[in-house]
């Protein structure tokens, strides 16, 4: 028999999940593409991780007890009420294993994390996928309520625009949908407010969380969960025995203490990205209004054109000028549009000035 015999019908149709460009030189290029931080993570991490070399030997917690508590703790839950993993991608994964299969349909809105479509797929399940009417992005409840679907994820603030939503949308959605709503918090440290308030208005509602963004530990995975204990339980039947390791745990810990790091370098990220928006709206841009570390902007050149050429044109000359960003042209929503994680302040001076040049450029041609 050959391999194709061999292997199941799930991975023979799946197409597997397509990261942002990793770059081979990071000191020689702007990485403006995966909303990674730019600070380092807290400098408390440096003085004691040393001192858990000794212990690698052992297998960690198998729980995250220590760290499920520090967690519980800055979201005033229970220790019962949250679960980690390696990543928040681990997370999404164990609620569409728990809550979705052949027989029960998971469902997002397109466009949207692209990871959901891609987990839906290894688990078999059937993906619902349900466009925006328009370019507001707007959450309408009685699509979610209708989808038919066991599982539905929502983005907020949505990815890869960056819109914040109001916790009443969510609320509505609750009160509509008899299924397990997932509300992915992946940037919402960045926002203004979040979701937490409404976690215990149904035991069918779990957020979750990740340390990538705001904590400066995308190279570390952790990410986690909160729900009702209940779902909590459901979700650990599912869950790899050691899904976090020893350091992560660990470093995970000292990140989540160090609120005084934490807010530091979350304000001034957020302060770079609000400067940057007025930039854009100065020149004219299109640019949502984010509650992430990144801003989704439509680029107009000096003929005041925009499209879905303007902005390969754009895309194409910041990675030839060793920037890169994302650009997502699969979607007539978000094809005219880049999306540009914030950087510090020198590297969004950088990016500025040679946008300005590709203006110039651009009317040149």
């Amino acid at each position: 028999m050959s391999l194709k015999d061999l292997t199941t019908q799930n991975i023979l149709r799946h197409k597997p999940y397509i990261p942002g460009k990793q770059p081979a030189n990071f000191e020689q290029t702007i990485k403006l593409n995966t909303n990674e931080n730019p600070y380092p993570p807290s400098p408390e991490i440096s003085k004691s991780i040393l001192e858990q070399i000794d212990s690698l030997a052992r297998y960690p917690n198998s729980s995250a007890n220590s760290l499920r508590s520090t967690i519980a703790q800055l979201h005033n839950v229970d220790d019962e009420q949250v679960i980690v993993g390696n990543g928040s991608d681990d997370v999404l994964n164990l609620c569409v294993r728990c809550f979705s299969d052949h027989s029960k349909p998971l469902g997002m809105l397109d466009p949207s994390y692209s990871l959901y479509e891609v987990l839906g797929s290894l688990q078999g399940a059937e993906v619902k996928k349900f466009a925006f009417s328009d370019s507001k992005f707007e959450i309408n409840p009685e699509v979610i309520s209708q989808s038919g679907t066991n599982l539905f994820f929502l983005t907020s603030p949505h990815a890869p625009t960056g819109r914040i939503y109001n916790n009443s949308t969510f609320s509505s959605v609750i009160n509509q949908y008899s299924g397990i709503l997932v509300i992915d918090e992946a940037y919402a440290d960045f926002a203004p407010f979040n979701a937490l308030s409404i976690l215990n208005e149904s035991e069918r509602v779990i957020i979750t969380r990740t340390l990538s963004k705001s904590y400066s530990l995308a190279g570390l995975r952790v990410g986690y969960a909160l729900a009702s204990p209940d779902v909590i339980s459901i979700l650990n039947k599912a869950r790899e025995v050691y899904n976090v390791d020893r350091l992560a745990q660990y470093v995970a810990e000292i990140a989540l203490k160090d609120r005084g790091y934490f807010e530091k370098t979350k304000d001034e990220i957020i302060a770079v990205r609000e400067k940057t928006y007025e930039t854009f709206t100065d020149w004219n841009w299109e640019t949502y209004k984010s509650g992430a570390n990144f801003l989704f902007t439509r680029p107009t050149d000096l003929r005041g054109l925009f499209g879905e050429q303007v902005a390969f044109n754009l895309f194409n000359f910041l990675n030839d000028n060793n920037v890169l960003i994302r650009y997502f042209p699969k979607n007539p929503l978000t094809s005219s549009f880049v999306r540009i994680s914030i950087g510090k302040q020198e590297e969004m001076d950088m990016l500025v000035d040679l946008l300005r040049k590709w203006k110039i450029k651009d009317q040149q041609r």
